[in-house]
């Protein structure tokens, strides 16, 4: 395969096949000799895992491998990991998987030593300043997903479990040194996984390119992250071995991420609240409420997703992408509906008003009131039309 490059935009991307296998000289580079490896429980029992664990002990750099990680990780995931981190006498951190290890991992290099919770360090004005910056570990970053764009990131999302809240919590270096982008790496990916996180880049990349703010360089990468996605999320689907579909998906959840700091919008206002309450598939959980808000931000984003349409060959203007996100939501098999997901119409008040406190919901194209936002929640729960 020839899709393969060094890349050094936001941060050192080694890219290609075959790449994990300059792990070890990279843990070098950053001075790490002790690496605790950072995953979650499955991945952990997978083949891969063992393999990339083997490199480093090679190495000789051990193979400690933390895997206490919730799909929406919290707060005593991360208190166990700095435990580990400790106990081990570590010295850096390998984030080894999809969006919840990766943000977990960088929880753990982050609070090693700090004078304030992780919650004083929420993604609000400057609160990151409040952190020690000498005392967060370096950081090496493995995505063996293509969705979360994490691993490209200043940031890390982190569930709040005695108030079911996702906060998003932010500092300049939590943005890893290095990071590996290996598409061998996805290749065993469950299809319903692919599928899901293939959508959390759409998402990414739609919203990102939806948002009213100026940031003309982001809006260019969402766009070409939007055309990605639309190619390669079928074909990854379909043949899971389809190594240069699985590369193209890798690109497109980075620039993604890359994307998104022209900002989010309720797409992502309404999932964190699911996610962090009923535990859903974070980028299932966009793919389901992606038309529905589609439809909400239309006067505002008609011109904007025509144009987006004819990019991708699409015909139709908005109303051709739009059938074309629901045609990719049925060959994928993401769920029609919240309800479908277990969301109980009972709590779409508590949902709403946590919708509201995300920060996602400011760069939304039209305004979210309390009163629209209920409606977008009582639409989700519906079959999109």
């Amino acid at each position: 395969m020839t899709l393969r490059a060094n890349w050094s935009y936001p941060t050192a991307i080694k890219f290609g096949a075959g790449r994990i296998a300059e792990l070890p000289d990279q843990c070098r580079a950053a001075g790490i000799a002790k690496p605790l490896l950072v995953t979650d429980r499955a991945l952990a029992a997978l083949p891969i895992t063992a393999q990339v664990l083997d490199l480093l002990d090679a190495a000789g750099l051990g193979r400690a491998v933390f895997s206490d990680v919730d799909p929406n990780p919290n707060e005593g995931n991360m208190e166990a990991g700095l435990a580990a981190y400790r106990k081990g006498g570590h010295d850096g951190v390998i984030c080894f998987g999809g969006g919840s290890a990766l943000d977990l991992g960088k929880m753990i290099a982050l609070m090693i030593d700090q004078p304030v919770s992780v919650w004083e360090l929420e993604d609000i004005g400057d609160w990151w300043t409040r952190a020690n910056p000498d005392s967060i570990a370096p950081i090496i970053a493995v995505p063996t997903t293509a969705g979360t764009g994490s691993e490209v990131g200043r940031a890390g999302v982190l569930t709040n479990s005695a108030s079911h809240k996702k906060k998003i919590i932010f500092h300049p270096k939590l943005l890893p040194t290095v990071t590996i982008c290996d598409p061998e790496l996805t290749v065993g990916m469950p299809r319903a996984i692919t599928a899901g996180t293939g959508m959390d880049a759409f998402a990414h990349c739609l919203e990102a390119y939806s948002s009213p703010h100026y940031h003309p360089m982001s809006q260019g990468i969402a766009l070409e992250g939007l055309r990605l996605v639309n190619e390669n999320l079928p074909r990854a689907h379909a043949d899971p071995n389809d190594l240069e579909a699985r590369a193209n998906m890798m690109s497109a959840a980075a620039m993604g991420a890359v994307a998104f700091q022209k900002g989010l919008g309720a797409i992502h206002s309404l999932s964190h609240p699911v996610g962090a309450v009923y535990g859903t598939h974070h980028g299932t959980t966009n793919a389901v409420v992606m038309p529905i808000v589609l439809q909400f931000n239309r006067p505002a984003i008609e011109e904007r997703i025509a144009r987006a349409a004819d990019y991708l060959g699409i015909k139709g203007g908005f109303d051709g992408f739009y059938a074309r996100v629901l045609d990719l939501r049925a060959e994928l098999a993401i769920p029609q509906n919240l309800a479908v997901m277990g969301v109980e119409a009972s709590r779409l008040d508590e949902l709403t008003e946590m919708a509201l406190e995300d920060p996602s919901c400011g760069g939304n194209p039209v305004e979210m009131t309390r009163e629209n936002t209920r409606v977008l929640f009582d639409a989700a729960m519906r079959d999109p039309a």
